[in-house]
């Protein structure tokens, strides 16, 4: 390595170079690698022969497979059109109440989020089904893209989720573990979203849902249970110890296949290869992103900015419940700039080093972490979610984000309550 002072150097090159590269509009996976090599090109004599190893071993790691594999879990649902029926599961179950629609369309997005794993996922798949009907039935374009929005994000959170895949091999951590300590914090979000949309239907006075018949609703509940049997079987084979995180996503993939082409009968040979093709592009975007994440994590570890950042925290308070508040408004503002997977390959080897000062449970912290990323999928200029639920509802992106105010203040809420007890998301590790 080098000396303290290019230590220093080499670290305001990666990071100078990372963020302008980021404002010209270089994607993150390429701006990782040109900062790298940048920096250990101009700031340090390290062996350009490092960059090839670190590189693929970011993306040679068993754990990994799980992310193609829930991906294309994840497009054969969809594809398998189960929104649908999901959205009557919702509908049977909370459409009676005020604002049933709004309660349906967060109802939807949590069974939904517990399929596909992807918050963008989620909000497609359910704004295109809820938000016509949301507008014909009285509600305001914009509150009706909100509402998918906000809902949407809860498919980061409830398991199986990718980006908790992605954290527990940065962080070293068990996937299973923090699939499992997600379904607590994600039904509690769910519920406060509910009864947010319970207080602006009665101000706004939204109607409830006709009522369904018990022969109706048995259907309907038949039909979508068949669906929801595949997190059943992840959970429930994480959880007994029958497989691991990653072979329940080939366990999904199987199940998915089953119900596709034999129970709904909608999946089709060239549906399947267009799923397949799909899924390998995303999938190789996400691994080339953990391969260049590997080496910019190498740099910043080999510098001891993770120790340096943990000592510069902790010179201002010790005290748990104040490291996580900083904790929390860091994530909450680099959500809002970038995705969560690029904050989570640019934060968690950073502050990894307050966790072991802290002596936090890495589940916790990561779970609490995904929560407080997820935020930024409903907030501008980066929030993925806002741009789709507004282009499904035909509306411009600054109206959607008005009205979804109140539901960032839903998940801030749950946030501050997760710090002051952190129990709520170690249930069940």
């Amino acid at each position: 390595m080098t000396s303290t002072t290019g230590a220093s150097d080499m670290v305001i090159i990666l990071f100078a170079s990372f963020f302008a590269l980021l404002l010209l509009g270089i994607p993150i996976v390429i701006s990782l690698g040109i900062a790298s090599l940048a920096s250990i090109y101009i700031g340090s004599d390290i062996p350009f022969l490092i960059l090839p190893q670190k590189i693929f071993n970011g993306m040679n790691n068993f754990a990994f497979m799980a992310i193609p594999l829930f991906l294309l879990a994840g497009n054969i649902m969809a594809e398998a059109k189960i929104s649908d029926k999901l959205v009557g599961l919702a509908a049977v179950l909370v459409g009676r109440f005020p604002g049933g629609l709004a309660h349906m369309a967060t109802g939807a997005s949590a069974f939904f989020g517990a399929i596909s794993g992807s918050a963008p996922a989620t909000t497609a798949a359910i704004g295109s089904v809820l938000i016509p009907p949301m507008v014909k039935r009285g509600y305001s374009p914009s509150y009706s893209a909100a509402v998918v929005a906000s809902s949407g994000a809860l498919g980061l959170i409830i398991p199986p989720s990718l980006t908790m895949v992605i954290f527990g091999v940065m962080a070293g951590t068990s996937i299973g573990k923090m699939f499992l300590c997600g379904v607590i914090p994600g039904i509690l979000i769910a519920v406060a979203l509910m009864v947010m949309n319970y207080v602006i239907a009665r101000r706004r006075n939204f109607a409830c849902e006709p009522p369904i018949s018990a022969r109706d609703a048995w259907i309907v509940v038949k039909d979508s249970l068949i669906a929801l049997v595949m997190p059943l079987i992840i959970l429930g084979g994480i959880y007994s110890g029958a497989f691991t995180a990653t072979e329940s996503a080939a366990v999904a993939c199987l199940y998915g296949l089953i119900v596709g082409f034999a129970v709904y009968r909608n999946l089709t040979v060239r549906s399947l290869v267009a799923i397949l093709k799909t899924t390998a592009e995303n999938a190789a975007v996400v691994m080339f992103l953990m391969g260049t994440a590997n080496l910019f994590g190498f740099i910043i570890t080999a510098e001891q900015v993770p120790q340096n950042f943990a000592n510069f925290v902790l010179g201002i308070t010790d005290n748990q419940y104040v490291v996580m508040l900083l904790v929390l408004a860091m994530l909450l503002v680099v959500g809002t700039f970038l995705d969560n997977v690029a904050a989570l390959v640019l934060l968690v080897p950073t502050m990894m080093g307050i966790v072991n000062a802290l002596n936090l449970d890495p589940i916790y912290f990561g779970v609490f972490t995904i929560i407080a990323l997820a935020v930024g999928q409903i907030t501008p200029p980066v929030g993925l979610n806002l741009f789709i639920a507004a282009n499904i509802a035909k509306q411009p992106v600054e109206p959607v984000a008005a009205q979804a105010l109140p539901y960032i203040a839903v998940y801030i809420v749950m946030l501050l309550i997760f710090i002051l007890f952190p129990g709520l998301l170690m249930l069940f590790n």
